[in-house]
């Protein structure tokens, strides 16, 4: 036995005899629904600031870290992550403005993403906004989003403390650097949209809630607003919402926003029903809603199935999934808007539509193409689609255009494929200074793409990623990853997070199960509501198949699932215990059953249904993972996570799963809970804590399997 391994079994063994986790205490609470008895055992975590509560996950956590700081190699296990994620330059936003590139970046060597702008394509990089250096004691910041004026003389950026996304919007001045003295709080969702001129925006702000609020209350009854530059945002003046004099009749969970595309004389109104991609739209005059009395004017409702709007001068490009699972973008006027009538500028066909992005001369299209991403442009004059050529194949993100100019920007990545960024003005793309060259060599690694099959005979994508030179005889860790929800597809991505992993023998793998938008709006719907339990169930057969392949086997598999993802690997867990021997659930929903108490609950009914409807308890408490936990079962090793300010899903789901699965395993594998109390949903978090975090995982599965850290560089036997 190799020196490593025997310490990781001495741990194992130890932590077997060890003192259990922080007991929670068991309070039932027996709701009936629609004639089923449901008990909740513990409600009382649903007060996330009451003291207890609080005092229960630091122990948890404090707990599971001396677990977790007993493993050996696990300093080592963060070095090789941190110098892998370190590995080239990473973007997550773009905007084009007033011919100016604006980025959110983090360089190797830097922890937070930064605001940035260049003059030009090819111009270089200076910064505007640095959230790091932002003195303080507590919560570090994040920028949330950023919207540049017409002009690029201006950013209007939301920042938030902890990974909340309880976003203050601040303006600054792009070529002196000097910020505006007002600041807007309640700007969570912000969604800035300057007019021309750059001396106002309209955003969305939530309401001023007393105190004592319900959490579920947060998110409810905000309004459209419109903020004059270097004015108090007390005066600001709503154009939409509950009780706003001339505004559409909105419910208390619609969320308005007003868009302006440079080049037209028209504002849209975008009201955001809660999950459900569709939304309705509404039309005004600019000249009206910039002095904040637009009479709005329907363009498209629920029923048309619209997701988005593209406008260029009196023209909208409407992006909808109506009688099109696959996309469709249809065009009208905005002067007489007539989406029933509307020509279609593009069909639906094989490809997903994914994006549409105006610039001066075409529209830009982004598709997903049998799991690849293509760009095809529409031109405005010829009125024809034509592809753009790609010098290479892999995931695309955008496109970005500026409607008062011509071309667009895209991103390119793949499994193993650097992220750059591209630009195109006609059929070709060429690839920009943007994103450098990266530095890490991805030379070794490889991935190849499958189809598994679930038990109703579907077949289910799976990408799976490992270093060159793999033998399949079944050895190998597996790291499967699943997702499943609101039309959102797990596309490829640089997995540099996981190299490390695959340095050392591993193999990561992503199911892409439905619920997801891999197939369009029919591959959504075939894990929605009544359908949801095909998420886990897909990923089950994903798991079976990479085990009947010789990947590798149930003692070295580990699942992971995050945020919507904790319902299909919680799920997975109580179905299967025996097919895993380690499940991450990061941030993950837990208890669907009582979802709709949480800060976003009430919105996310669309997704997953509501206990309003015996239907939708029916389908709630299918997928409710701590209703299926049952005493006595041997469950695998996990690892659940959450951070203190998460918005999205509460930390009490996380805490009620810990909770049901210590109390009820008999495996004697260790269920731990650990706590992050400077982050939130995972947005806005640095990457120190991200790689922090991969660091436990993978230390926790290599325990649990009991494989060497250094696997890789081990001596030979």
């Amino acid at each position: 036995m190799f020196p490593l391994l025997a310490m990781l079994a001495a741990v194992a063994l130890a932590s077997a005899t060890a003192a259990p986790p922080p007991a929670a205490q068991v309070r039932p609470v027996v709701d009936d629904y629609f004639g089923v008895k449901i008990t909740d055992d513990y409600r009382w975590m649903e007060d996330r600031q009451a003291p207890e509560f609080v005092a229960w996950l630091k122990a948890q956590n404090a707990y599971a870290r001396g677990q977790m700081d007993r493993i050996p190699g696990r300093q080592a296990l963060l070095a090789r992550i941190a110098a892998h994620t370190a590995g080239g330059v990473s973007v997550t936003s773009m905007k084009i403005a007033g011919g100016k590139v604006f980025t959110l970046r983090r360089a190797p060597g830097e922890n937070s993403y930064r605001l940035f702008v260049r003059d030009g394509v090819d111009g270089s990089d200076r910064l505007l906004v640095d959230p790091g250096a932002i003195p303080t004691t507590g919560p570090h910041y994040a920028i949330d989003y950023f919207e540049p004026s017409m002009d690029g003389a201006r950013v209007a950026y939301g920042i938030s403390p902890g990974g909340s996304e309880a976003s203050v919007i601040h303006v600054i001045d792009t070529a002196t650097l000097a910020q505006s003295p007002e600041t807007i709080d309640r700007g969570e969702y912000g969604g800035p949209s300057w007019l021309p001129g750059g001396r106002a925006f309209f955003y969305n702000r939530f309401a001023l809630l007393p105190p004592g609020a319900k959490e579920t209350d947060k998110y409810q009854n905000s309004r459209a607003m419109l903020h004059v530059v270097g004015t108090d945002p007390a005066a600001d003046r709503p154009l939409l919402g509950v009780g706003v004099p001339g505004s559409p009749a909105l419910t208390s969970v619609d969320v308005p926003f007003v868009q302006v595309s440079a080049g037209s004389a028209w504002a849209v109104a975008a009201v955001s029903h809660g999950a459900a991609p569709d939304q309705t739209f509404y039309i005004a005059p600019l000249a009206q809603a910039a002095v904040g009395q637009p009479a709005w004017r329907k363009v498209a409702d629920v029923a048309d199935a619209v997701a988005d709007i593209a406008v260029r001068g009196d023209e909208l490009y409407l992006l909808s999934h109506k009688n099109a699972p696959h996309w469709q973008v249809l065009e009208t006027s905005a002067d007489a808007p007539d989406t029933a009538h509307a020509k279609v500028a593009i069909a639906a066909g094989p490809r997903i539509i994914q994006a549409i992005a105006a610039s001066s001369q075409a529209l830009y299209v982004r598709d997903l193409d049998g799991g690849l991403g293509r760009i095809r442009r529409f031109d405005f004059a010829a009125k024809t689609v034509s592809d753009v050529a790609l010098s290479s194949t892999g995931s695309v993100s955008g496109p970005v255009a500026d409607p008062g100019a011509p071309g667009a920007l895209f991103g390119m990545q793949g499994w193993v494929l650097a992220p750059t960024v591209y630009e195109t003005r006609g059929g070709e793309a060429r690839r920009t200074s943007i994103i450098p060259a990266w530095v890490d060599d991805l030379s070794a690694y490889t991935s190849e793409e499958v189809t598994a099959t679930a038990p109703d005979g579907t077949g289910i994508p799976l990408s799976i990623v490992y270093k060159k030179g793999l033998a399949r005889d079944g050895a190998h860790p597996v790291w499967l990853t699943g997702y499943g929800a609101y039309g959102i597809a797990l596309e490829p991505f640089l997995a540099s997070r996981y190299f490390a992993f695959l340095d050392d023998g591993g193999v990561f793998a992503v199911a892409h199960v439905r619920g997801g938008g891999e197939f369009g709006e029919d591959w959504h719907q075939g894990g929605r509501l009544a359908t949801k339990p095909n998420t886990y169930k897909d990923l089950i057969a994903c798991a079976e198949y990479l085990v009947a392949n010789r990947y590798g086997a149930p003692a070295s598999l580990a699942i992971e699932g995050r945020s919507a993802g904790g319902i299909t690997v919680g799920m997975a867990l109580t179905a299967r215990p025996d097919l895993f021997r380690v499940v991450f659930s990061g941030v993950g929903d837990s208890n669907p059953l009582r979802s709709e108490n949480g800060t976003d609950g009430p919105a996310n009914s669309l997704e997953y249904g509501s206990v309003a409807t015996e239907a939708g308890f029916r389908a709630l408490l299918a997928v409710d993972s701590t209703q299926h936990v049952k005493t006595g079962v041997a469950y695998p090793a996990v690892m659940l996570t959450t951070g203190m300010n998460d918005p999205r899903v509460a930390p009490w789901q996380v805490g009620k799963m810990a909770a049901h699965l210590q109390a009820a395993t008999s495996s004697g594998r260790p269920v731990l809970l650990l706590v992050d109390f400077d982050a939130g949903h995972g947005i806005g978090s640095t990457k120190d804590q991200r790689d922090r975090e991969m660091a436990d995982q993978m230390a926790f599965l290599y325990w649990q399997i009991g494989l060497p850290a250094y696997q890789a560089q081990r001596p030979a036997q």
